[in-house]
């Protein structure tokens, strides 16, 4: 009996030390939480969206890259478009769309160019499998939602439109009357142009990336140089990650030409893998080296700048929130030290590990580079010869960096 009551003492105690603790939350606490939770649930949101456009544009590069010259399925396409017939082609054969289709004859014959173009010379649709190596039915009749929203006038596109958006399926239409081929997948819309007029964007997008390249080198080559002389400020880091985005995001802009040039576009892939293939690891070594706070990687600000507008990417300050330093006024200006990532895998032979090892030992560039050769080969994983050979390529980085930083 004493046992109950002395449990039952303990509870009350713990419901008042409870509604005291509720009673002690002030209002500008309260008002705080609530701005957090809000802010988090917008920070959800927005990538969600992200997620959602990121799928989106996946999914239309894989259509492009399915229809891509070269391809067995463009050369049918192309056939149908030279005869002027026109013709509707749904890619996928999967419940969901077989249950919109009515009528027709079912085929289930290997696909071949020549077979489209014979079988859309009637008026029905055709469906294809998902690997585009069967023809499922051909002259079908589709029967989408009629009370799903259609921008389109004609009733073949307008079917397409509704049909994709309703299943998710690749739909292809091809207008008789002015010779365009249109995909629609979900609520995604593209009509494909000539070769010729993709080969000019895609170069002219060549040209710019060229450009904004050089001025990113150039951008790098003056922090290294701040970095040896230990002058680097929020601005010169920010930059960086400003030009690089930019360069980025005209890559992003290449893949669409590229998918949808198919064989056409090989020259235009290797001149952007030889323009780019140092990029995207300069910036998250970078990002590595300044990033603040430790609660984000490298990875996740890089992501989350890839998220933004271009107006938004045009604000330093945005990028300076990002990293862990704020946007206060004359945050920019605020000197700032690198960890030393970037430079030490430069040098030959230097090991990932190994750099991790020097960075957790010293804890900056300039510790590093202020440390001697015994020092040095206190560190685990390096030996005197390693460690002479960090110094000399060291030394001979930054001679190398201040000659072309004046050049």
């Amino acid at each position: 009996m004493r046992e109950e009551q002395a449990q039952g003492l303990d509870d009350v105690v713990v419901k008042e030390e409870k509604v005291k603790s509720t009673v002690r939350e002030t209002p500008k606490e309260m008002r705080e939480t609530k701005d957090e939770k809000a802010k988090d649930t917008k920070d959800e949101k927005k990538d969600e969206k992200k997620a959602l456009r990121d799928e989106d544009e996946g999914s239309m590069i894989s259509a492009l890259k399915l229809v891509a010259p070269g391809t067995r399925l463009r050369e049918g396409l192309d056939s149908v478009l030279r005869a002027k017939t026109g013709g509707l082609i749904v890619i996928g054969d999967c419940a969901e769309v077989m249950s919109l289709v009515e009528g027709g004859f079912h085929l289930d014959a290997d696909y071949t160019p020549p077979s489209l173009y014979e079988l859309a010379k009637m008026d029905g649709a055709i469906v294809l499998s998902k690997d585009i190596r069967k023809i499922i039915i051909a002259n079908a009749q589709l029967i989408p939602d009629p009370s799903i929203p259609s921008v389109e006038t004609g009733i073949r596109h307008r079917t397409a439109e509704r049909l994709a958006r309703q299943t998710g399926a690749l739909v292809i239409a091809i207008s008789q009357r002015r010779g365009v081929i249109t995909l629609y997948r979900g609520a995604n819309r593209y009509s494909l142009q000539d070769i010729g007029v993709i080969l000019s964007k895609a170069n002219q997008a060549v040209q710019t990336l060229e450009k904004y390249k050089r001025v990113l080198d150039k951008a790098l080559v003056n922090l290294t140089a701040l970095e040896f002389e230990d002058l680097v400020t929020v601005y010169d880091v920010v930059r960086v990650v400003q030009r690089g985005e930019m360069v980025l995001r005209i890559v992003r802009e290449l893949e669409n030409y590229i998918s949808e040039l198919g064989t056409e576009g090989r020259l235009i892939i290797m001149q952007v893998e030889e323009l780019v293939a140092n990029v995207p690891g300069e910036l998250v070594h970078v990002i590595r080296d300044y990033i603040e706070g430790g609660k984000k990687s490298a990875a996740d600000v890089l992501q989350t700048i890839a998220s933004w507008s271009a107006d938004e990417l045009l604000e330093l300050s945005n990028i300076s929130r990002a990293a862990g330093w704020g946007s206060g006024a004359g945050m920019l200006d605020a000197a700032v030290h690198p960890r030393g990532y970037r430079v030490l895998q430069r040098i030959p032979r230097l090991p990932a590990p190994i750099i991790d090892n020097l960075v957790k030992s010293f804890g900056s560039f300039q510790n590093i580079l202020k440390a001697s050769i015994e020092e040095l080969d206190e560190v685990e994983g390096i030996g005197e010869v390693r460690a002479r050979a960090i110094r000399n390529g060291l030394r001979r980085l930054q001679d190398q960096v201040m000659l072309e930083r004046y050049m």
